[in-house]
């Protein structure tokens, strides 16, 4: 491998422990904040269906992510660690911040944003829809725009269902919804790991085909597992900010509620997976817990302070990091 080839795969595991930061940790927000289990426990738990995730589910994701760009072979290394070291600079700082913001929509912007400076329009595979498989940018913007939707309605609904289902139920219900909490948190940690780890493992594989490392987008086993590995470490490192924030600043859960969002979020986040659709685990979490305050008819205890700061956070994030990636791409050939 070439030094800047070396760079880039370095950048996309960096991306994929900042991601890490942000979005593994929200596997355990719930967990952890309703005391169902204690940090560590929530840390190995994470760990191992983070790992299962990306390795059983398949690199639908990686696929989509891997074609946003489309720049010459001599390019796509300069282009895609540009836009994968906007992306990390990006995370670094909202995680700073406490701010639940999408490692889906700093990648993204990233790579648009290096690859309009390096080719112009022509550079960026706008795309849309083959059917129900997401294509391009446009197809990635839908899908990180409606997931969150998705997960704060879905959210709702589990945490209606659950209290008809348990309306007479005693105090000793709590153990099984415990265990339900972690058989949740577990699922949300696979389907995370199937999604967000996938991203790194695209640009990855972008970068060794047009360095002629390999002669296919499917890349090697440990591109996947060192995504997933960054991904874990990533959540014991630096996680707890967003923990506290998802788990306890947008509106204090309780057991029941806990279980709801991680029951409806896993299943937004997996089947968006299988799609093949890049989306925002930090989105879908944060709204699940959205909804279930509104579930709770508690609209007054949400606190639409932090509700706001998220939204702005998201809405910038794209032109924030297009701007960054274009400042990286000069910084990139001029080092170069």
């Amino acid at each position: 491998m070439d030094a800047g080839l070396v760079v880039a795969v370095v950048l996309a595991l960096a991306f994929a422990l900042t991601n890490g930061f942000h979005d593994a940790s929200n596997a355990i927000a719930t967990l952890v904040a309703t005391k169902a289990a204690r940090p560590s426990q929530a840390i190995v738990l994470a760990a191992v269906f983070n790992m299962l995730g990306p390795l059983l589910v398949g690199s639908a994701v990686a696929n989509t992510i891997a074609k946003i760009v489309d720049v010459p072979a001599s390019e796509t290394v300069a282009v895609v660690g540009s836009g994968l070291l906007a992306a990390t600079a990006w995370n670094v700082v909202t995680w700073w911040r406490g701010l639940p913001s999408s490692s889906g929509h700093a990648l993204v912007g990233g790579l648009v944003g290096a690859a309009l400076v390096e080719g112009g329009v022509d550079a960026v595979n706008w795309g849309g829809f083959d059917g129900w498989h997401p294509v391009g940018v446009l197809g990635t913007l839908v899908a990180l725009a409606v997931s969150p939707v998705i997960g704060g309605v879905a959210a709702f609904a589990a945490l209606r269902g659950l209290q008809r289902l348990l309306r007479r139920a005693t105090t000793r219900m709590r153990t099984p919804v415990n265990a339900g909490q972690w058989a949740g948190s577990a699922a949300l940690a696979f389907s995370h790991g199937s999604n967000d780890a996938q991203k790194a493992v695209g640009v990855i594989a972008a970068v060794l085909l047009a360095s002629g490392e390999t002669d296919s987008l499917s890349a090697p086993l440990w591109a996947t597992a060192g995504s997933a590995a960054a991904l874990t470490l990533g959540t014991a490192l630096g996680g707890w900010r967003i923990v506290r924030t998802i788990g306890q600043r947008i509106y204090r859960i309780r057991p029941l509620d806990g279980l709801s969002s991680q029951t409806s979020s896993s299943a937004v986040i997996l089947g968006a997976s299988l799609l093949g659709a890049p989306i925002s685990t930090t989105h879908v979490v944060a709204s699940s817990v959205v909804g279930i305050g509104v579930g709770r008819h508690r609209w007054r205890h949400v606190r639409w302070v932090i509700v706001k700061e998220m939204g702005i956070a998201w809405v910038t994030t794209i032109p924030a990091t297009a701007i960054l990636a274009a400042v990286a791409l000069a910084l990139w050939r001029w080092i170069a």
